[in-house]
């Protein structure tokens, strides 16, 4: 049987209180469904959406991150090695709790490393969906590693000011020295991490950015302390690991909640479902979009769409606008791993079934 063809006129879309509405006010000019639908070349320079940069391959982006955690562990080793013997000659207990707090850094690379290897492991019989989520493994790991050096030195600083104030000792120069050159080497690396991360969309390695920054926080909070020591207050020296101590928290939580949210399902942002909407609802034969679904899988992303289209179609055509939809949103958000696209009948169907 024939596929009927059928005048549609188009919906115009507007977007209120940050959702986005299908109005029935139609345009002047209509379009006639062909019985092809046009090839997917054709749809992309009709689009009125921006299209995304192509990605860079797993395979360089795993390369990326294993060559900025090496670079990271090199140098938080050698910052390690450097505050422990600074902070133990000066005598001072806020460079001892920076060194111990870097110490922390090659653990959490480490983990870069190996989340980043798995998460880039194509699919298997045990992970049919991919093993993107390990990344997020990864910095849910990161993020527990953080909040327990940062409640470690907090701890410590406390023991020191429960300490009667004629033991409290003046930490020497040699540790000032020290935390400068933290605070300059640390604050690169995060540049170093942070712009990698962003460049191959890699929310481990953002983690193991943010542990460089908060290492350069406590190195200044460890200077400021220091620095008071030395002007005659002792106890600016504990303090400043109490306030190294909030920092890192901080970070912990912020690193932490991405990462559960990420684990959990939880949606794409509210600007990119309303741009995924726009981009399915201009497809050729779609009348509305009924609904729209996203969930996070890690680095990458699953959309559920569930369209409308003329109930008198035949099946072979159905499909070919709902594959449609499929291939303009994996095109334009090369982040989604799978859109997966389901076709209603916009009216009922003959001989009385809904």
């Amino acid at each position: 049987m024939e596929a009927k063809s059928r005048t549609y006129q188009e919906k115009k879309i507007g977007v209120v209180d940050n959702f986005l509405i299908m109005s029935n006010e139609p345009k002047q000019n209509t379009s006639t469904l062909p019985t092809e639908l046009p090839n997917h070349a054709e749809t992309e320079r009709n689009t009125s959406a921006p299209v995304a940069d192509v990605p860079i391959s797993d395979e360089e982006a795993e390369k990326i991150a294993l060559s900025v955690s090496n670079w990271s562990i090199l140098s938080n080793v050698v910052l390690t090695i450097l505050k422990l013997l600074a902070g133990f000659i000066a005598n001072s207990a806020a460079m001892i709790s920076d060194a111990i707090h870097t110490a922390s850094d090659v653990l959490s690379t480490l983990v870069v490393i190996v989340s980043v290897k798995i998460a880039n492991k194509k699919s298997d019989s045990d992970h049919q969906y991919g093993h993107e989520r390990f990344e997020s493994l990864g910095s849910l790991i990161l993020a527990i590693m953080l909040l327990a050096t940062g409640l470690a030195i907090g701890w410590g600083g406390l023991e020191t000011l429960w300490k009667p104030s004629a033991s409290l000792t003046v930490p020497g120069a040699l540790a000032l020295y020290a935390a400068i050159l933290s605070i300059a080497v640390k604050e690169a690396m995060y540049w170093y991490t942070i712009a990698a991360a962003n460049k191959i969309k890699s929310t481990a390695l953002k983690a193991d950015a943010w542990h460089h920054r908060s290492d350069a926080l406590s190195s200044i909070g460890a200077l400021v302390g220091i620095g008071a020591a030395q002007l005659g207050y002792p106890l600016g020296d504990p303090i400043a690991s109490l306030l190294i101590c909030l920092c890192i928290i901080k970070t912990a939580w912020d690193i932490g909640k991405d990462a559960v949210e990420k684990l959990t399902d939880k949606s794409c942002d509210t600007e990119t479902v309303k741009a995924m909407r726009a981009i399915a609802a201009e497809q050729p034969g779609v009348i509305a979009v009924k609904e729209l679904k996203t969930r996070l899988f890690g680095t990458k992303a699953y959309t559920d769409i569930t369209i409308a289209c003329d109930g008198d179609l035949t099946l072979r055509n159905a499909h070919k606008i709902g594959e449609e939809v499929h291939l303009a949103i994996e095109h334009n958000f090369p982040k989604v791993k799978h859109c997966n696209v389901h076709v209603d009948p916009d009216k009922k169907i003959p001989n009385g079934r809904a």
